[in-house]
């Protein structure tokens, strides 16, 4: 009966599953930041490259076809 009780007072006292649980929870909202970002980062790079293309649209206008 004493090894059941140590193994169960062993298994409560192990830290290595929520050591590994944290880290978890740690890179998935790591994740989260960086596609937050990475979003922001694409909607501003697409409005620059709007700017751009509206720019040139104005400056040199484009020939009708025939």
């Amino acid at each position: 009966m004493s090894t059941i009780t140590s193994a169960i007072k062993a298994f409560i006292a192990d830290e290595n599953g929520v050591t590994a649980i944290e880290y978890g929870l740690i890179a998935a909202l790591i994740g989260v930041a960086m596609a937050t970002v990475a979003d922001e980062v694409g909607d501003g790079i697409k409005r620059v490259f709007e700017q751009i293309r509206d720019s040139l649209n104005t400056a040199v206008p484009v020939a009708a076809a025939p």
